[in-house]
């Protein structure tokens, strides 16, 4: 099987999985669902795995249309060429820029973690606070964010298998395995306390739909990036300000 292939197949097995539909409170509009919270009645982990694979199909997409190298790894054998690209790291970095081992790669950690929270019943509680319960809540959606990231670095729908990362010397390193996870945690936390007092404080000043979409969008870039990948507008949220 060639590698062209391969992400095609992995495309279709992607877009067959129907997103994860939550039930949206009759009258209100897209924009206005950050004061409400409809937590699923049990954690749901096949709705974290489904949307955590349209995840995986957005960010491999996103690698696809804009990295010339992953384009240019394309042709080949799949499976001979991604078994040469697995390797245990030897060094720290992976020649990528500080930007994206450190912004970038948290952000989608994050955003995978904020779709295990979007699955588990009651994270989203604001009465929940910074409570012992809470960060429970955002250990396991670092747990989640950790095997993700795994996953994204060397499984099978991985950087590794699309791409051929870790082929060429100086391409793997241990700051994803380590920085995705970690940062994930600190960016969720930082997410939640702007969502809570930011958002609040700039909601109660304007009813504008626009600036409430922009501001949700642009303050909570991980909360964003996961609710895209869950079919839901990027400005969506089960609990926020308003109530």
């Amino acid at each position: 099987m060639t590698r062209f292939a391969g992400v095609t197949l992995i495309g279709a097995i992607l877009l067959v999985s129907p997103p994860v539909v939550r039930a949206q409170t009759s009258g209100q509009d897209s924009a206005s669902t950050l004061s409400r919270d409809d937590s699923a009645s049990a954690s749901d982990v096949k709705g974290a795995i489904a949307d955590s694979l349209r995840l995986l199909f957005i960010e491999h997409t996103t690698r696809i249309l804009f990295q010339e190298k992953t384009r240019r790894e394309l042709g080949g054998p799949f499976f001979a060429d991604y078994v040469r690209s697995l390797h245990v790291p030897r060094t720290w970095g992976d020649g990528d820029r500080w930007g994206v081992n450190y912004i970038g790669h948290p952000i989608h950690g994050a955003a995978a973690g904020f779709i295990w929270l979007n699955n588990e019943p009651g994270s989203h509680d604001p009465e929940l606070g910074f409570s012992k319960a809470y960060w429970a809540s955002r250990a396991r959606a670092t747990a989640w964010a950790a095997a993700y990231s795994l996953q994204f670095e060397v499984g099978a729908l991985s950087e590794a298998s699309i791409g051929n990362v870790g082929m060429r010397p100086g391409t793997a390193g241990w700051v994803d395995h380590v920085m995705t996870p970690v940062g994930a945690f600190g960016f969720m936390v930082a997410e939640d306390v702007i969502h809570r007092h930011v958002l609040t404080r700039l909601e109660s000043w304007t009813d504008n739909r626009l600036v409430r979409a922009v501001s949700r969008t642009l303050l909570n870039p991980s909360r964003t990036l996961s609710y895209a990948a869950q079919g839901q507008m990027p400005w969506a949220r089960q609990t926020g300000p308003g109530r």
